[in-house]
This record gives C-alpha cells, sequence and structure tokens, in this order.
C-alpha cells in the first residue's frame, strides 16, 4: 500500500423496505418468498393503461423515520420519474422523489468507545418503489421475478461525515435499530429488507495541498461486516491506485463497485450516471401529497423513545454498563420489558442479570422475543426483589423464571413449591452449624490453628451446611455465623 497521510470520508445511501401490507403504488400483497412473479398485477408490471394510486401507510412510515432522523418534514411533495432501462424495470422508469424529497436536513447520532457520540447529518430521504430481480442461478441465461417490483423503498442518504469503517457500521447498526423500533421495516438483511451503498473517497496531503480520490460507490451492500470490510479495502485499493496514476476526483469520474465477499475485494462494475442521465419528471399520474398539522401530529404521536436515548438513559440513571445497555437496547421489546421492570420496583442491576443471563437465553432457545415468554414485567421485578431481600439465591432465581415461562405462575409461588425459599432464619441456621462443627472437630481445629488451607476448610463447612439444608440455607448468613463461632 502507497504511504500518503490522508482522510477516509464516507457518506452512506441506505435502502430500507418498509414493512406495509402491500406494495407503494397497487393493491399486491408484500410476500418475500413466494413463487416467482405470483405477487404482480398490472400496475407492478408496467402494462399500458394501469395507473398507480399511492399507499398511504408507506407514505407515513416514511416520515416516521425522516421524524426520528430530526429532519425537515416537507409539507408539499411530489413523485417523479427517473427513467432508465434494466429488465427488472418493466415500466422502463422508477417512481421516485427527486428535487422535493419528504425530509431533508436530519442528524442522527451513533455510538462510539467511551460513551461518546458522533452526529452524522442526514442530507436527505425520499420514497419509491423498488424494481424487481434479476435471477442467474438458473443456467446460462438469466430469469426476471417481479414480485418485489414496487415494494416501498425508503433511500436514506447521508452526508460524508463518516471517516473511519468502524464509524460506517455503526451508523448501518444504529439506523436498523432505529426502524426496528419505530415497526416502519424488519430490516432483515439476509431478505434483503435493507442494503447500503457507502460513497468511498480520500482526501490526501500532497505536500500540505490536499487532492480528492474519485468517489467510489459500493453497491448492495447487505451484511454489517459487509459495510466494515469493503470499506476498509477501499481505503487500500484507493491509495496503491493513486499511487500509482496520481488520478483525482473530476466531473464524470465516479464509479461503481461490487462487493466480492469471497476474495474480499471490490469489483468495478460500471462508471456513475449523473441525474441528468435519468431525465426526471414529475410523474402526471400521481397527485402530489400535502401533509397537514393535524395529520403531522397524528404521525408524530406514534414514535417511540430511540434505541440511543434510551441506551444511554439505561447507563446515566440506571447504572448500567454501556455493553448490558447495548444488549437490552438491542430491540425495542427487551429494552421495555426491561424498564417497566424497574419502574415496577426490581433493582436494575438484578434486573439486568436475570433478564440477560436467563431470559435473553431462553428466548432465543425458543425462537421468540423476551416479551412472548410467557412471564410479566412486574414478576420479573419481584423475582428480583426476591433475590435481593435474600430469599432465594440467583441460582435459584434463574429456575423460577424458567418455571415461570412454562407454568405461568409468580415468582413467590413457584419458589415455595419447588422449596427454593432460601432459609433466612439465624436462629435455626446456628443451629444446623452447631451440628456440623460438632461433627468436624479436625476441620474446626485447622481453622482455629491459622492453617495456610483454613481457607478451604471453611469452604467445606459452608458446603456441609448447604448440603445440610438442600441449597436453602443463605450463604451470607451461613459466613456471618461461621466467622462468629471460628473467629
Amino acid at each position: 500500500m502507497s504511504e500518503f497521510k490522508h482522510k477516509l470520508v464516507v457518506g452512506l445511501e441506505i435502502h430500507v423496505h418498509l414493512c406495509t401490507k402491500s406494495k407503494i403504488f397497487c393493491g399486491c400483497e408484500l410476500e418475500y418468498g413466494a413463487t416467482a412473479n405470483t405477487r404482480v398485477c398490472p400496475v407492478c408490471l408496467g402494462m399500458p393503461g394501469s395507473l398507480p394510486v399511492m399507499n398511504k401507510r408507506a407514505y407515513e412510515f416514511a416520515v416516521m423515520v425522516g421524524l426520528a432522523l430530526n429532519c425537515e418534514i416537507a409539507r408539499f411533495t411530489k413523485w417523479d420519474r427517473k427513467n432508465y432501462y434494466y429488465p427488472d424495470l418493466p415500466k422502463n422508469y422508477q417512481i421516485s422523489q427527486y428535487d422535493m424529497p419528504l425530509a431533508e436536513h436530519g442528524y442522527i447520532e451513533i455510538p462510539l468507545e467511551g460513551g461518546k457520540s458522533k452526529k452524522i447529518r442526514i442530507t436527505r430521504a425520499h420514497l419509491e418503489e423498488d424494481a424487481g430481480k434479476n435471477v442467474h442461478s438458473t443456467g446460462n441465461y438469466s430469469q426476471v421475478d417481479l414480485n418485489r417490483a414496487g415494494t416501498p423503498l425508503l433511500e436514506i442518504v447521508t452526508e460524508p461525515d463518516l471517516n473511519s469503517p468502524a464509524e460506517v457500521k455503526a451508523l448501518a447498526v444504529e439506523l436498523q435499530r432505529i426502524v426496528r423500533y419505530l415497526g416502519v421495516s424488519e430490516a432483515d438483511m439476509q431478505k434483503g429488507h435493507m442494503r447500503f451503498e457507502p460513497n468511498v473517497n480520500l482526501v490526501i496531503d500532497i505536500g500540505g495541498k490536499e487532492v480528492k480520490t474519485p468517489i467510489v460507490e459500493i453497491k448492495n451492500l447487505n451484511s454489517f461486516r459487509a459495510v466494515e470490510r469493503s470499506v476498509e479495502y477501499e481505503i487500500h485499493r484507493q491509495l496503491d491506485e493513486f499511487g500509482e496514476t496520481g488520478k483525482t476526483m473530476g466531473m464524470g469520474n465516479k464509479s461503481t463497485r461490487g462487493w466480492d465477499d469471497v476474495n474480499h475485494v471490490t469489483v468495478l462494475q460500471r462508471e456513475k450516471e449523473e441525474a441528468h442521465d435519468y431525465r426526471y419528471f414529475p410523474d402526471p399520474d400521481l397527485s402530489p401529497v400535502e401533509l397537514s398539522d393535524e395529520w403531522l401530529g397524528d404521525i408524530k404521536s406514534r414514535l417511540c423513545e430511540l434505541p440511543l436515548q434510551m441506551q444511554m438513559r439505561f447507563v446515566n440513571e440506571y447504572g448500567l454498563s454501556e455493553y448490558d445497555a447495548g444488549v437490552l437496547t438491542g430491540d425495542r421489546t427487551t429494552a421495555e420489558f426491561f424498564d417497566n421492570a424497574v419502574k415496577a420496583g426490581g433493582d436494575s442491576k438484578r434486573l439486568c442479570n436475570l433478564i440477560t443471563q436467563a431470559g435473553l437465553k431462553m428466548a432465543n432457545e425458543k425462537g421468540c422475543s423476551l416479551a412472548e415468554l410467557g412471564f410479566s414485567a412486574e414478576d420479573t421485578a419481584e423475582l428480583a426483589k426476591m433475590v435481593e431481600a435474600g430469599d432465594v439465591n440467583t441460582t435459584a432465581a434463574n429456575t423460577i423464571l424458567e418455571k415461570m415461562t412454562e407454568l405461568g405462575e409468580g415468582p413467590r409461588s413457584i419458589a415455595e413449591k419447588f422449596n427454593l425459599i432460601q432459609k433466612n432464619d439465624a436462629g435455626e441456621l446456628e443451629g444446623i452449624v452447631d451440628e456440623i462443627l460438632a461433627a468436624n472437630p479436625d476441620v474446626v481445629e485447622q481453622i482455629r490453628s491459622g492453617d495456610k488451607k483454613s481457607g478451604k476448610a471453611r469452604s467445606f463447612l459452608m458446603g456441609q451446611v448447604m448440603q445440610k439444608t438442600k441449597g436453602q440455607a443463605n450463604p451470607k448468613i451461613v459466613s456471618e455465623i461461621l466467622a462468629k463461632k471460628l473467629g
């Protein structure tokens, strides 16, 4: 790799499928994995004389995302035709938004290491229809599946404010969390619900003068790993290319590249068209959209606390570590479950341990969310209180949580039914300790003589007490009694 002092500059384009029941301009059902070309109609097939009708829910979902990204929401927007030919585009144009997007001039905050965050500017967010899908796995010819044609697609464009592969990945992760929290997209990248296209170039310092390498757009990345690795690769490739050719950014030399996930390299696809090549013009078949105060207020009322805000609140208010707060806010249902349990009186750290070490493990094994396991946030808070009070130990608490899933009963009822309540009666436990000491005089003498193995001897006595009580003795109380009697 050529050695030049340089700075990475990345802007990100993100395409998000919105999870409406039907397509954006027709009534065809949205269904992933259906038999090819069975979810189509004259509108999404581009038949002559067919007329599109806007999906209100898709527009509202897009506005919700715009609001979450702190954008200015346009009160008047229109639809445009983006003209180009490709086999998966039956009309030979795509209905999109060009000069009047529904949202622009916003920002998103992304988490950085050390509890810090960085604000990335959002240029615009606009709504359009997705194209179909070309299939190249059937032999020496290609086929076209138009089930996806007409899927509502939200395109979000950032300013070139990202300066490391890690930051690019962090933005991708955070945006996925946001659209899932809002409930506007499943954002399953394996199904193509979310695709990323970084625009990458370098600012290189040549003797105090800054020059820029040509911008490369990496197309259709569908994993966080691919996003991070492809940007990392482009740094090295562009530095090497600049060292060989000295080529700098100018008009008409933007190119697109694909990511080879096997060889971990980007591959040239084509030179990039400019906007005028698409011959944008207003779509005559669709009315512009006018957003009233009342309609905007209704959409705003559907917003929720966003994941990064909730994550930082869990750290600042509940005293959790950044890691634990990140795990708990990984999805909205888990975050709200934990939050409700804390508000029901459970200790935040006890609840965090119960949920992350037992609850989420069970949910993962059963293939469901934490909230679908069958116990309530209030019952979980009650269980945390029982641990805090010493009524049950941590191991028993995990067992109780599992039984709560199976039986649908409260934690105290289960603890009593399965004899999991700890013995906290100091008088009763003292009698048991006296029995154990009397039965093990050699061990007692070893401890009192200050033998170097006295620590193991104490552990042995503790184990004997726990065995005698079938694990129900409160270890803290037993330890205090042993300390008093043995010195």
